[in-house]
């Protein structure tokens, strides 16, 4: 799954992501609902790991089907 798919996702399930403070390939997400936050790679057109992309999620303290269905 590539960054923009997994942005889409996060934000259709309440998640925002905060602005930038500098450069990198890296961006930070904030899970209002349960005050977490996490970083996901954005590597533009390759895709994210798996496991990356699932530990973002556990971190956000969201549940990995619902992220998948939604």
């Amino acid at each position: 799954m590539k960054y923009r798919e997994a942005a889409k996702k996060l934000e259709r399930l309440g998640c925002q992501e905060l602005p930038r403070r500098g450069s990198g390939s890296h961006r930070k997400w904030l899970n209002p609902a349960t005050q977490r936050a996490t970083v996901l790679p954005d590597w533009g057109s390759k895709d994210l790991k798996l496991g990356t992309l699932r530990a973002a999620v556990k971190q956000l303290g969201l549940e990995w089907e619902k992220f998948e269905k939604s």
